[in-house]
């Protein structure tokens, strides 16, 4: 096989695959270890013995260096010695007063969050010039992980062939905020392990009413969805246009207020998932992911189904809609939704 192992995903448009590498996991060396050892022992911070972590990791928390190495970021980044002056805050309390001000700054313009972040942080350092290389380096992680977070769910949601849009909305004859949140997740998990449910959602509350609902993209497979469903259509005032639209009296009855919209297009996933992805950034509300969602898929791939490379330094593969998909060098088919079925799924 020219590409053995690769990881397949779909991009809404065409299959990628990345080739599978052998990486080396990032080691730190006795000559990083010793400049902690410097820098830790002139703070005066450590006595005798250290502890180090031996695995990679992308955030700082639950380490018990995490205030050296924090620093070692910052001097690194502005070239100021060991021997300036030390942080009147420790690490952990500086972290926790970030993500406390992060989050009151929700809703602001870049620069106007950047300008809150400095002007509330600026006495935790020995100078401005330290608290704005510290703000901008943890602005640039949380953009960073934002990415991360949009890549991961529409590769979810594109490979699953998500059909349904839904919304769950809470009656308060039948439940308060509480039980309907914990009976809600109950329910769709079930559903997830017992009918082969696939979601990705996100809780949001209404501007007007600051009522709490679920917004959600499901797979649902054909004869699973309980209940009679029932046809409607109205005005939706975000859309400014008539609407055709379902509601499940299963779920009415259960919860309150039920909306399923069904997907016809790989467009209408993309859409959706622009209007979930902007509410979790502007609210800080985490993505709620059915079980079994992988982002990719494991095929080997032949040289002929390659369209061409691309990405940074040509580090994918453009695949042929109808390229072949091969386990371990055995064929399996063409692809397809029955044959991605048969291979190996990675995260």
């Amino acid at each position: 096989m020219d590409y053995a192992e690769a990881k397949v995903y779909f991009d809404g448009s065409h299959y990628i695959a990345i080739p599978h590498t052998e990486k080396k996991k990032k080691d730190y060396t006795n000559e990083r270890i010793e400049k902690w050892k410097e820098v830790a022992e002139k703070e005066g911070k450590v006595k005798s013995s250290f502890e180090f972590m031996t695995e990679e990791t992308e955030s700082f928390e639950c380490n018990i260096f995490a205030e050296q190495e924090q620093m070692s970021m910052v001097n690194d980044v502005t070239g100021v010695s060991d021997d300036a002056p030390v942080f009147s805050v420790s690490g952990k309390d500086k972290e926790a007063l970030f993500e406390e001000l992060y989050k009151q700054s929700i809703g602001m313009k870049g620069g106007a969050r950047r300008a809150f972040l400095l002007n509330k942080m600026k006495d935790c350092f020995d100078g401005v010039e330290l608290a704005e290389k510290y703000v901008d380096v943890k602005l640039e992680r949380k953009l960073r992980n934002r990415v991360v977070r949009r890549t991961r769910m529409a590769r979810k949601a594109y490979l699953a062939k998500m059909n349904y849009f839904c919304t769950f909305t809470y009656d308060d004859r039948l439940h308060t905020e509480q039980t309907f949140k914990r009976k809600l997740t109950q329910r769709l998990a079930s559903f997830a392990k017992r009918k082969g449910w696939k979601y990705i959602g996100v809780w949001e509350r209404a501007p007007a009413t600051n009522r709490l609902h679920f917004h959600g993209l499901f797979n649902i497979p054909k004869g699973t969805l309980p209940g009679v469903l029932l046809g409607y259509r109205d005005y939706n005032t975000k859309e400014k246009r008539m609407r055709d639209s379902f509601q499940s009296l299963y779920f009415n009855e259960q919860f309150g207020r039920s909306d399923l919209k069904e997907i016809r297009s790989v467009a209408s996933i993309g859409q959706s998932l622009s209007y979930m992805m902007k509410y979790i950034e502007k609210s800080g509300e985490r993505i709620v992911y059915s079980k079994n969602l992988p982002q990719y898929f494991i095929s080997d791939i032949m040289g002929e189904d390659v369209v061409c490379k691309i990405g940074l330094e040509d580090r994918k593969l453009l695949l042929f809609d109808d390229f072949t998909c091969w386990d371990e060098g055995t064929y399996v088919g063409v692809v397809s939704d029955d044959v991605i079925k048969q291979l190996r799924t990675a995260n």
